[in-house]
């Protein structure tokens, strides 16, 4: 399983909230449609200009609703399908024009955070962060 770092608010918006397009300047591999991923929430600090675009779609204060996870797995998802933006209100309303829109389905929030260093791109998390993601979600150890 693969996993992908995301910058707050946008990853917190995936596990606790409604967002289920992620926006990117290149297409997902082919050969990661349809599989699992990891959602890892960056370490870095929250874009302010992505707190105000939380608010301005859900009406929610990312700060106040959402813990403020950063450098941890936070989520599983499945990687559906992605497509370059369509225009006409293409997957709104997280959508952004002239991105890849990764959809996202099947997202289950974890219910502790997993410390994770996370990478650009796909990563490979270590057999240690896979098998405390697997415990919460199944109660068995890989």
């Amino acid at each position: 399983m693969k996993a992908l770092t995301i910058r707050q608010p946008w990853a917190g918006a995936i596990a606790y909230g409604a967002k289920r397009t992620e926006n990117r300047s290149w297409p997902a591999p082919s050969k990661h449609l349809g599989t699992r991923v990891l959602i890892h929430a960056a370490a870095s600090t929250y874009a302010a200009i992505g707190r105000l675009r939380v608010i301005e779609i859900t009406g929610i204060e990312p700060d106040a609703q959402w813990p403020e996870t950063r450098g941890a797995v936070i989520a599983v998802a499945t990687l559906a399908d992605c497509h370059f933006d369509q225009g006409m209100s293409c997957c709104d309303p997280w959508g952004m024009e002239g991105f890849f829109h990764w959809e996202l389905t099947n997202v289950a929030a974890l219910p502790e955070p997993v410390t994770a260093k996370g990478a650009l791109g796909f990563w490979t998390p270590s057999a240690d962060v896979m098998n405390a993601v697997t415990v919460q979600q199944t109660g068995v150890t890989w």
